[in-house]
């Protein structure tokens, strides 16, 4: 049976950030993930989780100016101590907060960057932090994002991101593995999952197209969470996707896995 995570950049975004943990709470959810954490005390999130008895499984390193249209810098060699410094942030948040896994997000290649240096950029990057979180119980985890949605995206398929984790020789950096982004890069998303399962620690979900609730487009999402069950995934499920209409009233193809 799915563990199931709502996303709460995407989900119940009708309301403040800080409201949305008590609807995922009465919507069911038992664990909840976002993007990022930083705009707020630390002591005012960790409240919203413990008033709702929810657990937090994933947020990100800090990944420049999100709101400017950065999707990451770890890939820039220009922003180095920029990263340096996000992962102490990061760890601080994670530590108090109890989640055990950051997820690093690589970001858009800078135009006048070479691929051999922003790939020997992401890989010094991660070779600096997985450590450090490993020093506090953390995993580190990098994601695959597809090209159509983020163009220029440095990390974008799951063999990349694995050639990248075994040149760290890191023992403590795994795979996000996002449904909905590998099924436009690369399709063979459940004999992908189950030939890398060892190295991926969480999974997220959308349907495509639209990026909208599981069972509004092509994938397979019943088959899908049968075979993770089948094939022994243990990690959670990130429901990272923008309801088509309200959160509330997309959520009757979950409603059993809420239940459980």
């Amino acid at each position: 049976m799915p563990r199931l995570a709502a996303n709460l950049t995407m989900l119940f975004n009708e309301a403040p950030f800080l409201e949305r943990f008590e609807r995922a709470a009465k919507a069911g959810f038992k664990a909840v993930e976002f993007l990022f954490p930083y705009d707020y005390p630390v002591g005012q999130v960790k409240d919203a989780l413990d008033r709702n008895r929810l657990q937090l499984v994933l947020h990100n390193l800090p990944a420049g100016n999100w709101a400017g249209g950065e999707r990451g810098i770890a890939c820039d060699p220009t922003r180095v101590q920029e990263f340096r410094d996000g992962v102490d942030q990061a760890i601080a948040y994670a530590t108090t907060l109890g989640v055990p896994q950051v997820n690093c997000l690589a970001g858009i290649k800078p135009a006048n960057v070479a691929d051999a240096d922003a790939r020997r950029t992401l890989v010094e990057n991660l070779k600096f932090a997985a450590p450090k979180l490993k020093a506090v119980g953390i995993k580190l985890l990098i994601e695959a994002i597809n090209t159509v949605d983020i163009p220029g995206f440095f990390l974008n398929r799951t063999q990349q991101a694995l050639d990248i984790i075994a040149d760290t020789g890191s023992d403590n950096i795994f795979v996000q593995y996002d449904i909905y982004h590998m099924q436009r890069m690369e399709g063979e998303l459940a004999k992908t999952i189950e030939k890398n399962l060892a190295k991926i620690a969480h999974l997220q979900l959308a349907d495509n197209p639209g990026r909208n609730e599981p069972g509004t487009g092509e994938i397979n999402y019943p088959f899908l969470f049968a075979f993770l069950d089948k094939i022994g995934y243990q990690g959670w499920i990130g429901c990272e996707y923008k309801p088509a209409a309200t959160t509330e009233a997309g959520l009757s193809w979950a409603a059993s896995y809420l239940k459980s």
